[in-house]
């Protein structure tokens, strides 16, 4: 494709080229394209996005927006301090294996000196890179709350987008059962705050299933095949593995049951009566503290148990969670203990936290029909030029009441401005006259009030 034509403006044949045409395609949608050396040069592209990308418009995106402020109000009253990372970061961030991302999986690029560069895949990882850096002198335990956008190629948590925004919280510098369960309870009024009820929390620990594989004698690949079965719940699999290896038998069976040690906090009492090594019984003691606050908290019915629930983030130390809802085949929320992660930006520092998928949870209010809020316009205010004035200045207290007002820059007539209104589900119009009279347009009743402009500011 020649620039020229684009840069200097100058007529196509000048350059050899036939010029612009369009035809219909099998569809019936008329494409533009431009004929270069008798060869059709389609331009259809610029009307459309990128897949993985979606547009998001008016009341989805007021929805959007809602609900960040309203997670964003929760993170606050708890005493979390909002950051932001930049979108763009060092491929280096995330290289290593203790962030979990794959690298095929991130969108990168080169800055002017060569350096790799990635779109953020992940958020908890600059903040992490943060909180070694920026904040490693500081007193201890941080709170850092975030809600931003994050790109990966076909990830899950936006629904199968490749850009989609995370709302989270960390917590630095602490490791107690008390964290994780806060952390954990925060997950569930964040949930409940978006407006769903209908969710559930899977608690699992990592520790448990690396104690039982510290019996196994096994070697790290065969682990993480091991790992891969139990998520897949491939029981035919996990089976087939286990019988070619020299585990000892109740082992094997323990480790065959995993996928199905799920439910209440029973689970953990189930667990308790296999032989299991002193790292396996302490995950299983964490697991049980941290039920018991979450008991007190009153969260109690949103929660169960699932010690075959491995995710597949290398940094994950202790405690994870995932949170699920009604109408959407995915986790909408994710969280566990990481206490290494830190330490690989330099300050070694025990943390907790999770990340909630905003676009999910809108997903999943939408499918579940929970209504939600949509913007509205309260007044429509039309003007004649000698009273253009008064209109700004009353348009002016009326949104320093708090009213949504919409100012009429086409000249509309009061018919078209009425019906304007009624299609737009604008409750009534103004009619500004002249500095000191308006008519009032009811537009459900059709009726009509002239009233001072004093008056009105009255009401």
């Amino acid at each position: 494709m020649c620039s020229a034509c684009f840069m200097d403006r100058r007529p196509w044949e000048e350059h050899g080229h036939e010029g612009p045409a369009s035809r219909k395609n099998s569809a019936g949608v008329i494409e533009s394209y431009i004929v270069v050396q008798g060869v059709p040069f389609l331009s259809k592209w610029k009307i459309y996005t990128p897949d993985g990308v979606q547009d998001i418009l008016c009341d989805d995106c007021y929805q959007k927006r809602e609900l960040e402020h309203k997670l964003r109000m929760l993170f606050r009253s708890y005493g979390f301090n909002e950051i932001e990372p930049p979108a763009i970061e060092f491929y280096d961030v995330f290289a290593s294996e203790g962030s979990g991302i794959m690298q095929e999986n991130m969108f990168k690029f080169f800055d002017q000196q060569g350096r790799i560069l990635v779109l953020r895949p992940d958020i908890t990882v600059p903040v992490a890179r943060i909180t070694a850096t920026k904040f490693k002198d500081a007193v201890w335990p941080l709170r850092f709350s975030y809600i931003g956008n994050v790109y990966r190629y076909n990830d899950y948590g936006g629904g199968k987008q490749n850009e989609f925004t995370q709302a989270g919280v960390e917590i630095f510098g602490v490791n107690t059962p008390e964290s994780d369960a806060e952390v954990i309870s925060i997950a569930i009024q964040a949930l409940k705050t978006s407006g769903l009820e209908n969710f559930q929390i899977d608690i699992g620990q990592v520790e448990f299933f690396n104690g039982l594989m510290e019996e196994t004698g096994l070697s790290e690949e065969e682990i993480s095949q091991i790992r891969l079965l139990i998520n897949r719940k491939d029981n035919v699999g996990l089976g087939g593995f286990l019988k070619r290896t020299d585990i000892r038998e109740d082992l094997k069976q323990l480790i065959f049951d995993l996928p199905r040690l799920f439910g209440h906090s029973d689970v953990i009492g189930k667990a308790r009566s296999y032989n299991l090594n002193e790292k396996s019984k302490a995950a299983l003691d964490n697991i049980g503290r941290i039920l018991e606050i979450l008991d007190d908290y009153g969260h109690s019915q949103y929660i169960s148990v699932d010690l075959g629930m491995l995710r597949d983030l290398m940094y994950d130390t202790g405690v994870i969670f995932r949170g699920f809802t009604y109408g959407v085949g995915f986790p909408i929320l994710a969280g566990s203990r990481y206490d290494k992660l830190a330490g690989e930006f330099g300050k070694e520092c025990p943390a907790t936290g999770f990340t909630l998928g905003v676009n999910m949870v809108m997903m999943a209010l939408q499918r579940q029909k929970i209504p939600a809020e949509k913007p509205a316009t309260d007044t429509f205010v039309r003007y004649r030029q000698e009273g253009r004035a008064a209109a700004f200045e009353l348009c002016s207290v009326l949104r320093r009441q708090g009213l949504n007002v919409e100012l009429d820059v086409s000249g509309m007539t009061v018919q078209d401005a009425v019906k304007y209104a009624a299609e737009k589900n604008i409750g009534g119009v103004i009619s500004i006259l002249d500095e000191d009279n308006v008519d009032i347009h009811y537009v459900q009743s059709g009726e009509t009030a002239r009233v001072k402009i004093s008056e009105l500011l009255k009401r």
